[in-house]
């Protein structure tokens, strides 16, 4: 497997384009040998664009692909190496399971028992070692998306895999055991993934990076749990949790900052930023709208008034399974929190709530504020 660099790659798809229309913004990203990412983020972002530079099938109007420092710019997608898992799975029906998984191999004119030995290795990781004799045209589509999959691993040449929606034509319900099954492959063979979707969860279940993307840029790069711990914007913030973070309009003045009449403490040293700075608008000085952010999952209810607690109105309860959702109002803007179905409903209309301080993000015009007093 390989480390895959982008160095200023952007692409446009109509000549003459001015760049803040391109398909791909320029951007540098790496994506190290051995690792797992995700590029999410919804239809038009850029994500399969930049899958398609990186396997060869699109190339970029400016900038260079390298991989493990050699340039590929302008290499073939055979000549890249590469392995790709598309949406629909792509499999020779005629053949037995078997047949399927060798025959990467003996177009490379492997020996017939190193074919077996690395078939077999790879079909028990997959879950599919006692259906090797089984005519592939038979299988689910769950199981053909595993076969697409392993045609990938069984190589020992390819640089990285590739996939793009795999998961899209699968039934709802086996989506949970083909994710736990990625991710287990993935942690057992160590290939170079990366992977495109639309969903967060999916994405968020067995990747080690993600990359949001938003209008052909990446807004933010990072681990799960710093993407949904400390977003560095407020779209990262939105599209990063279900339901989404909640962001509330409050103000500034020399005493402190203020939330609906009442002074809202806030404490949190910034990491090092991991956002390109065409996303971020490094540099340049922050203004705007001054808002402070913080998750569902944090928000507290309080049986007594005490520091970051704000009376609150209940507006709306949502059932999600072992949780609830409650919608509640502060000072006429809108708050949702996360209440563990045991806890049951609160009685009446008015309640309390608690914003923990250290859970408490300041943003200023939609960005991460690195200073704010309180």
């Amino acid at each position: 497997m390989a480390q895959l660099e982008l160095l200023d790659v952007g692409h446009c798809y109509v000549p003459g384009e001015g760049e803040d229309r391109w398909a791909l913004k320029p951007l540098t990203v790496t994506f190290e040998a051995g690792k797992t990412y995700a590029l999410v983020g919804p239809s038009g972002c850029g994500k399969t664009t930049l899958l398609n530079i990186l396997s060869g099938l699109v190339s970029p109007t400016r900038g260079r692909v390298l991989f493990d420092g050699a340039d590929m710019t302008r290499r073939s997608t055979r000549e890249r190496n590469i392995a790709q898992v598309f949406q629909f799975p792509v499999i020779y029906t005629s053949m037995t399971v078997y047949q399927n998984l060798a025959f990467p191999l003996e177009c490379r004119n492997w020996d017939s028992r190193r074919i077996d030995a690395k078939v077999r290795t790879v079909a028990e990781a997959l879950g599919l070692g006692d259906r090797l004799k089984e005519p592939a045209r038979k299988l689910n589509a769950d199981d053909k998306q595993l076969i697409s999959l392993g045609r990938g691993l069984v190589r020992d040449d390819v640089a990285a895999l590739l996939m793009d929606e795999p998961l899209t034509v699968i039934d709802p319900q086996l989506k949970f055991s083909l994710r736990r099954r990625i991710r287990e492959i993935s942690e057992q063979f160590r290939p170079t993934v990366i992977y495109v979707t639309h969903d967060q969860y999916e994405a968020m279940s067995f990747v080690e990076e993600l990359l949001v993307m938003k209008d052909g840029q990446v807004m933010q790069q990072g681990t799960p749990e710093e993407l949904f711990e400390s977003p560095r914007s407020a779209y990262v913030g939105y599209f990063i949790g279900s339901p989404s973070m909640n962001f509330l309009d409050v103000t500034q003045d020399g005493s402190g900052v203020w939330l609906a009449g009442q002074r809202l403490a806030m404490s949190w040293q910034p990491p090092a930023a991991r956002v390109p700075a065409e996303a971020s608008g490094a540099g340049a000085a922050q203004a705007g709208v001054l808002q402070a952010g913080i998750r569902p999952e944090y928000v507290r209810l309080a049986s007594a008034p005490g520091p970051n607690t704000f009376p609150a109105r209940l507006q709306a309860v949502r059932d999600h399974g072992p949780l609830r959702v409650l919608h509640v109002e502060i000072g006429g803007q809108r708050l949702a929190l996360k209440l563990a179905r045991e806890a049951g409903v609160p009685h009446g209309d008015t309640l309390l709530v608690e914003l923990p301080r250290a859970k408490v993000l300041p943003y200023v015009g939609g960005q991460l504020a690195t200073v704010v007093a309180g």
